[in-house]
This record gives C-alpha cells, sequence and structure tokens, in this order.
C-alpha cells in the first residue's frame, strides 16, 4: 500500500477517501476486518489521531462499523457499496466529460472517441 498525500486536502480526508476507493472497487471485501488504527497509521506514515478521524469520517458514511471488542470491517450494507460505487463514476464521467468539452469536443465526438477507445481494448 502506498501513500501519497496532496496538499489540496486535509490527510485524514485522502485516507478515508483511499479506504473507500478499496472498499467500491471491491478490493477489500463487504465485512471484511480493518487493520487498526495504529497499524494503518504507521503504514501511511501518519500520526493515529489522523488515522481515527478517518476511520470517523468512514463509519460516518457508514462505509466502515465497529465492533467494540473486535475492531472496525467494511460495511455488509452491498446496496451502500454500489450507491458509493455509482457515485464515484459519475463523478469520474462528469470530470471527463468537461475536460473534454474544454478541449473543444461536442458530445458525438466524446461518445465516438469513448467508443474507439473501449473497443481497442484500454
Amino acid at each position: 500500500m502506498s501513500w501519497k498525500f496532496d496538499e489540496k486536502s486535509p490527510i485524514y480526508s485522502q485516507i478515508a477517501q483511499y479506504i473507500k476507493m478499496q472498499i467500491i472497487s471491491q478490493e477489500m471485501t463487504s465485512g471484511e476486518r480493518l487493520p487498526t488504527v495504529r497499524e494503518l497509521a504507521e503504514t501511511a506514515g501518519v500520526n493515529p489521531n489522523t488515522m481515527q478521524r478517518a476511520f470517523t469520517e468512514l463509519e460516518r458514511e457508514g462505509m466502515v462499523y465497529s465492533q467494540r471488542t473486535s475492531g472496525r470491517f467494511v460495511t455488509k450494507d452491498t446496496d451502500l457499496i454500489a450507491a458509493k460505487r455509482r457515485e464515484a463514476a459519475q463523478t469520474e464521467i462528469r470530470s471527463f466529460v468537461a475536460n473534454m468539452r474544454k478541449i473543444g469536443f461536442q458530445n458525438d465526438d466524446i461518445i465516438s472517441v469513448l467508443e474507439s477507445f473501449i473497443k481497442e481494448g484500454n
């Protein structure tokens, strides 16, 4: 796991986003136990309080849950995971289309370029 942080948003938020992407991409499976705050903080090279804040954000979103003596786990709510996956897809599509429009493409051109890209196996 490689941790690289930018200066655009708080580190805890970037960590939460990274873990959320692992969940929605199914790198982390529903019900899977997460490493401890201390383990992840050490791996990421951040203060445990920063990692705790990231977990708190993920719990607030429902992406992870705590069991008092067993640790934290990925949500078992597959509908929530699917909804978060769709949200992420919409965000990516919105960004892609906006960037294509900035460089002069119209909707039909965007669709054509995308279809060609997919057909080429990329």
